[in-house]
This record gives structure tokens, sequence and C-alpha cells, in this order.
């Protein structure tokens, strides 16, 4: 069940874990420190109380910072919003969960994690360098450790306190499965690429019937042009409805029952992002009759994230 019929206010409990995730998730994918800490600060006073962060996006302290400061001057209480962090892929062997975990709190400046997110399924070569490669600059991967072996250790972090739930990203329907079927501690989040031009149908309906929340990222197609938001079907719904295609797009996929995320750099994109109001049901008939298919995103085929730019001589 769906807390509120304000969009904006929707919180999702999770069924395994403490708390309750908001519908409307602020991504933090951002290169730029600076940017970090100032789109950080404009996403919490526009009323988003849901962050995601990644330790390998690589400005997790910034965001502490950002969400320290405003917390402090909006007099809102860490028990409002909800922290979510991952699990680099070099970190999949057991004795390197529990560290990982721990730094991302301290960089966070956190004593505990609202989420803590396998990143992805894949692992690779343990150690210090996030994207290990040969010298013909192939991946260089873990098949030392399997899923289920980096699963058991997340589900110890819950056992210890710091971390309310556990969850999966970038991960297929098939390796859910698995997961799911084998966990002592079931997942209470996935999270994936998602948006009308790639409904991920299937894995929304096995979500919905184990009680797992289904969190979207790139639910606006990650800003491609030509792409979701010149769709005429989207921009004939938001003219119609007096909203912006981003909206429309956004209302969409919280009316579908799942929690997004989205990554606005400005004041005004955030307000933009974050006022969304509930489509009538023949706009929501009209966008899910779209037959446009198109992953944004390869990092389910390879651990590789496609939207993080690669460092430099990598």
């Amino acid at each position: 069940m769906i807390e509120s019929s304000d969009l904006r206010l929707m919180r999702i409990p999770l069924s395994r874990g403490a708390g309750h995730m908001p519908a409307l998730g602020f991504g933090t994918l951002i290169p730029d420190a600076a940017v970090t800490i100032t789109a950080t600060r404009d996403a919490l006073e526009a009323g988003f109380r849901h962050f995601d962060c990644a330790e390998r996006y690589g400005n997790e302290r910034e965001v502490g910072r950002a969400l320290k400061a405003g917390l402090a001057a909006g007099g809102i209480a860490r028990g409002d919003i909800f922290v979510t962090t991952k699990l680099w892929n070099s970190n999949h062997r057991p004795a390197r969960v529990e560290p990982a975990f721990e730094a991302s709190l301290e960089r966070l400046g956190l004593n505990y994690l609202d989420l803590y997110l396998i990143h992805t399924p894949f692992a690779f070569q343990p150690g210090d360098e996030q994207d290990p490669r040969d010298k013909d600059g192939n991946v260089l991967y873990d098949h030392g450790v399997t899923l289920l072996d980096t699963w058991r250790a997340m589900e110890s972090l819950v056992d210890g306190g710091k971390c309310r739930a556990i969850g999966l990203s970038d991960i297929g329907l098939d390796e859910v499965k698995v997961i799911y079927e084998s966990a002592r501690i079931k997942p209470a989040v996935v999270q994936v690429e998602s948006h009308p031009y790639l409904p991920e149908t299937e894995l929304l309906e096995f979500c919905k019937e184990k009680g797992v929340v289904f969190l979207a990222f790139a639910p606006l197609g990650h800003g491609m042009k030509p792409g979701l938001l010149e769709d005429p079907v989207i921009s004939g719904i938001a003219a119609r409805v007096g909203k912006t295609a981003a909206q429309v797009v956004l209302a969409w996929a919280v009316q579908r029952g799942t929690a997004l995320l989205t990554t606005p750099r400005s004041a005004a994109r955030a307000r933009e992002n974050f006022d969304i109001s509930a489509l009538p049901g023949d706009a929501l008939d009209e966008i899910n009759r779209i037959q446009t298919r198109q992953r944004l995103n390869p990092v389910v085929k390879t651990g590789v994230p496609g939207f993080i730019p690669k460092a430099k001589g990598a």
C-alpha cells in the first residue's frame, strides 16, 4: 500500500526493513563536487526527502555535507529523510562488504543507512581500483565469489543494526529470483533503469507480488535527445494537462507503483521534478501503449555503468 494520494508526498513502506521510501528520489550521480553540494541542497529545499548515493559516484562526502547543512537550515530531522548508498563491484568479497559499508557511512557523515544496495551483480577484481582492466582494456572480473556470497554479507549488515534494509541494482529478473528464493533477508528494493521506453513490466509485476519496492533510475531517459521528452504521446499529454513532459513521465512512473530517481542540477529543475500530480486514466493508457523500446545504460550486461564518465586514461 502506498501512502498519500498526493504523488509528491507518497512514501512506500519497505516490507523488509524499517521505514518508508519516498517515491520521489534525488539521484546524486553528479561528477562536479560543487554542483553536487548545491544540487543536493536545492533538492532538499524543493521537497525531496529521498537521496540515492553510491561509492562509485565519488561524491558521498559532498552529499553528506550538503545534507547536514540542509537539514540544519530547514529544521529537518534525520528520520525525515531516506538515504541509500551502494556497494561497488570491487568489494563483493564478503570480507570487504562491511569495511566498504562503514567507509560510505563515514563519508556521508551518518550513523545508519536506510538502504544499502549491491550496485551491480558483477564482481570485479577486489582492491582499491574501481575499474580494473587488463592490458587490452577488458574488465577484470572476480569469479571467486558469487552474488549470493555477497548477499549473505549484506544480510549481516542488517543484523548489525546500522543498515535498515538491503537490495539489488542494475539486475535482471532471473538474477533477482535467485537471490529472492535463497535469501534469509529478502531484497527490500530493486533499482533498475525504467521509463516508458523500458517499462520492465515483468520485473515490476514480480516486485509487486513479492512486496519488493521497484525503484526506477533514468525515468526521464537520462536527457537523451531526441528521446522521451520529445515523444509526441508524452508532449501531447503534457499540453493537455498543463504540465511539462518531464512531470508527465514522472507522474506515470509513480502512478504505476514505482519509486523513481531524478538528478535535477538547478533549483528550478528540482522544483519542476518535484511538482507532479496525478494523470487521468486515459493518459496513463496512452503512455502504456507506446511501442518504442530502448535501453540507455548497458550496465546490466557488463557491470560498468554507462552513465558514469570514465576516469582519464581509463
